[in-house]
């Protein structure tokens, strides 16, 4: 297992770092933006037909059915997912936020390329939709919620690389299931996803960097629910529930997790350190999963190559299970 002191620490700066600097994070408004799909012309007369006459109608096409990024309505096993995660303006958080946003969709992909083997490549951009903070804010929850014009601007990103985005929340004290709700105008589309960061979820005495929080299988159930009944509303495909776990504590009870129609839930091993104590880690987070449960897999350019090394794509694949979702911060 990893030295849970440092990785408190680590993180503990990271909640530090997002209440201070990051003057983006407001509360989300705003209305969605709409469906790429343009709606369907009406069909044209046939030809040679007298305009103003009446006659049998051509029939309309039926409407195609919404489809993952790559084509497709169930993401496993056809698909292979790899991505960056993080938050513009906030470079210790993630990749994901540094530099140009064209630039990371594009490294994505080549990285996604790298992972597939024998499945289709899907690059994700994980972006942090609700981030946990070290002071408690006007209401008292430890938490900030991304604005929305940057969640548009990485959902036209994501859309542009045909490219699936994930929306990652740090709930604070807030309700995770709450958080997931209000996010719902990004969730009803059909390449917008969920990853939960339980560490960060705190109970009504804790604070985010001081200790590690946590859910539950009856929790992630009751996410995964709303999410399928989503799926089901809007006929979407298959959506991704993503929960990242650095340790066994923070998700307890994990076998009372339900699987849900049309939601993939994939459980990421998170974790700082050498090759082999993330390998070490990994066996431990994957011994006995829960039925219907996908693997993730979590690594970080700095942090683990300090004093150490990353690991390559070869001994990432060679673990078993086989990650479905590898994830670089």
């Amino acid at each position: 297992m990893l030295d849970s002191a440092s990785e408190l620490g680590r993180r503990g700066a990271l909640a530090a770092t997002a209440a201070a600097g990051l003057g983006l994070l407001t509360a989300c408004a705003g209305a969605a933006d709409g469906d790429a799909s343009p709606p369907g012309a009406a069909p044209p007369r046939t030809a040679g037909t007298p305009s103003g006459r009446t006659g049998s109608p051509s029939p309309r096409p039926a409407k195609k059915r919404p489809q993952l990024p790559r084509g497709g309505r169930e993401l496993f096993p056809r698909h292979q997912l790899a991505g960056y995660c993080g938050l513009p303006g906030a470079a210790a958080l993630g990749r994901l936020g540094i530099g140009d946003l064209d630039e990371r969709a594009r490294e994505i992909e080549k990285l996604a390329q790298t992972y597939a083997a024998d499945r289709e490549p899907l690059p994700v951009l994980e972006l942090l939709a609700v981030v946990a903070n070290s002071s408690a804010g006007p209401d008292g929850t430890y938490r900030s919620r991304t604005s929305a014009d940057t969640v548009r601007r990485f959902h036209e990103a994501a859309r542009k690389h045909r490219a699936l985005l994930l929306l990652n929340i740090q709930p604070g004290r807030a309700s995770a299931l709450g958080e997931v709700k209000a996010l719902r105008e990004w969730l009803v589309h059909p390449d917008v996803g969920v990853a939960l960061d339980p560490e960060w979820e705190m109970g009504p005495d804790e604070k985010p960097g001081d200790t590690y929080g946590s859910t539950d299988g009856g929790e992630l159930t009751d996410i995964a629910r709303y999410l399928s009944g989503l799926v089901r509303e809007h006929d979407l495909p298959e959506k991704a529930f993503v929960f990242h776990q650095v340790a066994t504590s923070v998700v307890e009870d994990q076998h009372a997790f339900r699987p849900q129609p049309g939601v993939a839930a994939i459980k990421c091993a998170d974790g700082i350190g050498s090759p082999g104590l993330k390998r070490g880690t990994w066996n431990d987070l994957v011994r006995k999963l829960p039925r219907g449960m996908h693997t993730g897999f979590k690594l970080f350019y700095d942090e683990d190559t300090e004093g150490s090394r990353l690991m390559t794509h070869k001994e990432v694949l060679a673990l078993r299970p086989q990650p479905e979702y590898v994830m670089y911060e």
